[in-house]
């Protein structure tokens, strides 16, 4: 399941089977065609390791004809083979449990109900029903925010941490968790807010979690210039490059940005322009094809 990434409400969804190079070409056309609030697009590789799933999540109803018109050029007559169907909300949800298995990052345990047995003594457990937001923890580019969250906690402990795109909350949770303090989170679905305070509540962690509800940084809780030792955004490459000047003006002298939500082909773009902003890439870590990034001020950047 794709997590953090779609529509907070998806009703639609198109599928459909091709090679690497396409999925690739055809992820990059539609991601620029459409409105990255309402239409989110990702590529897998299949099982075989040669075959590629393309599959974009829609708001609202597309029209199929304009899209195989649109991805014609790609695929040629492989165009007519796009599968479109609906998703019923209800559906959604209960695919959504279902999928839901324990992830384990250092001593988090991110896990639904029906798993609390398998909690053990030193865990920090973060317990996510999958909602209205999506946010599960096990897709790539959360558990790769997390494990960066991991390393950072060896290094030093963190007094002012911001949540930027927050979904369900999780990685809010996380550092809430581990640091017993107030952490600063926000989206702009305020649906997602209403999912991350219940999810909060459900943690035992409502007085760690000041919530807002607004688009990147925007926000007197969050437009605090130098202020945050931790900085997360999970979002997707383009607001990523859009928000930059935003962001890095929030992160402390010798705090750090922790990105996610790239393709690794949207590695090299990213890095450019936060190299702009002063920052260099500290570390890279890649989980199922989805890259987070770990950038801090100033020095020479590594070649990702």
């Amino acid at each position: 399941m794709i997590e953090g990434l779609p529509p907070h409400r998806p009703t639609h969804i198109l599928r459909m089977l091709t090679d690497e190079a396409s999925a690739r070409a055809m992820t990059d056309l539609l991601g620029e065609m459409f409105d990255p609030t309402e239409t989110a697009v990702a590529a897998f590789e299949a099982e075989d390791g040669v075959t590629w799933r393309l599959e974009a999540y829609f708001a609202d109803a597309p029209d199929e004809g304009f899209i195989r018109d649109l991805i014609r050029p790609v695929v040629g007559d492989a165009a007519d083979t796009a599968e479109f169907r609906t998703i019923e909300q209800q559906d959604w949800v209960r695919a959504s449990l279902e999928g839901l298995k324990p992830v384990r990052a250092g001593r988090f345990l991110i896990h639904g109900a029906h798993d609390r047995d398998a909690v053990r003594a030193n865990d920090l457990p973060i317990e996510i029903e999958a909602a209205l937001a999506f946010g599960t923890g096990h897709h790539g580019t959360t558990l790769g925010c997390l494990r960066a969250l991991v390393d950072e906690l060896k290094r030093r402990r963190p007094a002012h941490v911001l949540d930027v795109g927050t979904g369900t909350g999780i990685l809010a949770f996380a550092a809430a968790k581990a640091l017993r303090s107030p952490v600063i989170a926000g989206d702009l679905d305020g649906e997602a807010v209403t999912t991350a305070r219940e999810n909060a509540r459900l943690n035992g962690l409502g007085p760690y979690l000041r919530l807002y509800e607004g688009p990147g940084v925007r926000h007197a809780l969050a437009d605090r210039p130098r202020r945050f030792d931790i900085v997360f955004a999970n979002i997707l490459a383009r607001p990523l490059k859009r928000l930059a000047p935003s962001l890095t003006a929030v992160v402390a002298p010798n705090g750090v940005l922790i990105l996610s939500g790239l393709i690794e082909r949207d590695v090299a773009g990213v890095l450019s322009t936060y190299r702009h902003r002063g920052f260099h890439l500290a570390r890279k870590g890649v989980i199922e094809g989805w890259a987070t990034l770990v950038l801090r001020r100033g020095g020479a950047a590594p070649r990702p």
